[in-house]
Formats: C-alpha cells, sequence, structure tokens
C-alpha cells in the first residue's frame, strides 16, 4: 500500500533521492504502521451489495447483469461516502516523509492539519476520483458473477435436482478465487488512472484540485504512463487480496444459509 501510494504521488522523485541518499549521509524515510483494524469497514461494502442485490432481484431480472451493475455502484458508492476520511487519512500518513530525528505524524495530528487547512471538506478530498472508481468496482462483479454462474453451470449436470445444486466443494471455492482475480485484474486495468488521480487529489497543498482538471495536467506534466504509475505494485498486493476476500465472503455466506 505505502509503495503503490509513493508510485502514484506526485512527489515520487522526492522518496527516490531519499532512498539513495541513505548509503551516502543515512536519511531515511519513516516506516508506517499497518492500517489496523479500520480496515474492517471495508465490510460496509459487502453490505451494500448485498443488501441491493436482494432487493434488485425483486424488481430487475434476478442476478441478471443489469442487477449486479446496479448493486456495485451502489455498493461502492455508500462506502466511499462512509470512509472517504479514513483513507484521506491513510494518504496523508503513507505521504509522511520524515528526515532522522523528526517524530513521525501520527494520525490525530494529521486529522488536526487537515481540518485546520481546509475543514471539513478537506476530509472529502479526492472522492470524487473514488467515485468515478466506481467504475472499477461495477466491471469486477460483472465479470466476477459471470464467470462464477459459467463455472457453477459447467460443472452441474443438466439433471441434477435442486438440493444437490445447492452443495460446494472446495473445487467451487478455488473456481471462486480464480474468477475473482480474472476479474479484479481486468477492472482494475482499465479503471487504474482513477486511483493516481485519487492520491494526487489527497496530497497535502497539492496544486490539483478537481477531478478533471488532474486529467488534464497529469499526462500533460508527466506524460500518459504516469496515469498507470504503481500499478504492477498495485496489482500485486489487490489480486490475491480480492481472491481470499471474495472467496472468503462466498465460504460464510454458504455456511450461513447450511
Amino acid at each position: 500500500e505505502v509503495v503503490k501510494t509513493r508510485l502514484q504521488s506526485s512527489s515520487i522523485t522526492l522518496y527516490v533521492s531519499e532512498v539513495q541518499l541513505s548509503t551516502v549521509n543515512g536519511a531515511s524515510v519513516a516506516r508506517m504502521s499497518p492500517p489496523g483494524p479500520l480496515h474492517c469497514l471495508k465490510a460496509i461494502y459487502f453490505a451494500a451489495y448485498s443488501t441491493a442485490k436482494e432487493k434488485l432481484n425483486g424488481v430487475l431480472e434476478p442476478d441478471s447483469t443489469q442487477v449486479h451493475m446496479v448493486s456495485a455502484g451502489m455498493a461502492g458508492f455508500t462506502a466511499i461516502t462512509a470512509t472517504n476520511p479514513i483513507w484521506l487519512i491513510k494518504t496523508r500518513l503513507q505521504l509522511d516523509a520524515r528526515n532522522r530525528g523528526e517524530r513521525r505524524m501520527s494520525a490525530f495530528e494529521c486529522v488536526r492539519r487537515v481540518y485546520r487547512a481546509d475543514g471539513l471538506r478537506g476530509f472529502y478530498r479526492g472522492m470524487s476520483a473514488s467515485y468515478a472508481g466506481i467504475s472499477e468496482t461495477v466491471i469486477h462483479f460483472v465479470i466476477y458473477e459471470n464467470i462464477k454462474r459459467r463455472l457453477l453451470e459447467a460443472k452441474a449436470p443438466q439433471n441434477m435436482d435442486e438440493e444437490e445444486e445447492a452443495s460446494k466443494d472446495a473445487s467451487d471455492f478455488v473456481g471462486m478465487m480464480l474468477a475473482a482475480a480474472t476479474s479484479k485484474t481486468c477492472a482494475t486495468s482499465i479503471a487504474y488512472p482513477h486511483e493516481v488521480i485519487r492520491t494526487r487529489l489527497r496530497e497535502e497543498g497539492t496544486k490539483y484540485r478537481s477531478f478533471f482538471q488532474t486529467l488534464t495536467t497529469v499526462p500533460k506534466e508527466e506524460g500518459y504512463r504516469a496515469l498507470y504509475r504503481g500499478l504492477t505494485t498495485h496489482l500485486v498486493r489487490q489480486i490475491p487480496n480480492t481472491a481470499i476476500m471474495m472467496c472468503t465472503y462466498e465460504l460464510v455466506v454458504y455456511l450461513l444459509n447450511g
């Protein structure tokens, strides 16, 4: 997460120079603590997705592409709106570089600095880019649900009754992990620029003011490749994370449904 955020940042050269200088004069980059239990707020996302999907199945064609798209969009919107201040603080902490002897900025100090500089509005910087990133969520869930359905259809014989069809074994969950990994790779590769734009908008004292202004400024100053900084690092983290998370979610739902 820290490596990815710093690669996305406009001040990437600062961190590279500090790492290089560490062999000469001992300058160092502050190490970050893990985000901790706040990651549990991702449960908001699954709760919103499941609720929206259940409601929409009664209005639209059950388990259709439209249901998956709208459910994923609503889940993304809900989670982003609820948790944006947390991710803004996390980004600021990850970009905070301190020389040896200087005290590392705490989360509470970061909150005070954001409020002092921009008020409550400051905690929602980058939210427009996050909303644009809902497209990634939609693409991910549409591909995931389609692959999952095809895998289950391919495995289930035509003459299997409902009770037998409801049962799953280990291979089903391995298939779901592969489906999640594939869908997330496709979605992230397509929608990744919003991640870079969001990081730029969340930087302290940044010159970036809005989503579209950042979208045009970054390629103009640094080339279009800058919109994909940190993509490899992001995929290395995101693919196994998503595969395990989706498989765990499906397993828990399956066990709870008995």
